[in-house]
């Protein structure tokens, strides 16, 4: 699979998440190393405000956070890390594990939880599969 439809498949992946689930204001896949390899909606370089998960900065932030919560995890001897999820007074961000990567989706705090945690955990399974190539 040539980069160029990988990005293409990982960009459908993302979209295909927006429009099944409602209550999704944006998603990121971010690499281990903490940098953006894809994100929904695009970001505009000229108005990064716009869709705030695109940017560098978010993309390190859930490295930083899967790294931790994979270290706490591993010292209190809890298992491999299966989702992080954080609820915030206007909305809610969940992390899943996708291979060399991370799928992470900020929702609205209104949106139905379980219908976003099933379908990103599914999205993370077709990026895992995706970067496996």
């Amino acid at each position: 699979m040539s980069q160029e439809s990988r990005s293409a498949v990982l960009e459908r992946t993302l979209k295909t998440l927006h429009i099944a689930v409602d209550g999704i204001r944006a998603s990121v896949i971010v690499n281990i190393d903490g940098l953006l390899v894809a994100s929904y909606p695009p970001g505009d370089d000229e108005n990064p405000h716009q869709n705030p998960t695109s940017s560098p900065q978010v993309a390190a932030m859930s490295a930083t956070l899967v790294g931790l919560a994979e270290k706490t995890l591993g010292r209190l001897a809890q298992g491999n890390l299966e989702r992080l999820l954080m609820e915030g007074e206007e909305g809610v961000m969940v992390i899943f594990p996708a291979g060399r990567a991370s799928l992470a989706v900020l929702a609205e705090k209104d949106a139905r939880l379980s219908h976003i945690l099933y379908a990103t955990k599914r999205a993370a399974q077709d990026v895992e599969e995706t970067l496996s190539y």
